[in-house]
């Protein structure tokens, strides 16, 4: 059973004032880091990756994968944490992934991914923070 939550609603002046340039441009105009820049992309410590604009827990770092495509990449995501849509932009045909909690751009995923899932969750760093196994 997936737990319901409140969405998090916010104007776009109250998340530019939260966040960063960057971290606004990625998260909320569904922007994307430059590949192989990102934080969590040679990242291996155990623990949780959450939503940088709410804190919503999305992946465990038991499915993180390195991929070779620049930015981090996971097989699955939490229950019920990521909300997809399509995306038509840039002349192709992809899905776009996206906190379940707050709508925050995290990235987008394909399904060329190694592991048994067959996923590869694509996800910009700066759209997560992360925090070590306590």
């Amino acid at each position: 059973m997936t737990k319901s939550i409140d969405k998090i609603v916010k104007t776009e002046a109250q998340w530019q004032s939260l966040l960063d340039d960057e971290t606004y441009r990625v998260t909320r105009l569904k922007g994307t880091e430059h590949p192989y820049t990102g934080k969590y992309l040679e990242h291996n410590e155990q623990g949780k990756y959450a939503c940088v604009c709410c804190g919503s827990e999305l992946f465990n770092s038991e499915q993180k994968f390195d991929s070779h495509c620049g930015w981090p990449s996971f097989d699955q995501s939490i229950e019920g944490a990521v909300d997809y849509h399509k995306d038509s932009t840039l002349g192709m045909i992809r899905v776009e992934i996206t906190c379940a909690n707050c709508d925050a751009h995290l990235g987008h995923i394909f399904e060329d991914g190694p592991t048994e899932t067959g996923n590869r969750y694509c996800v910009n760093s700066v759209s997560l923070t992360f925090g070590g196994e306590k």
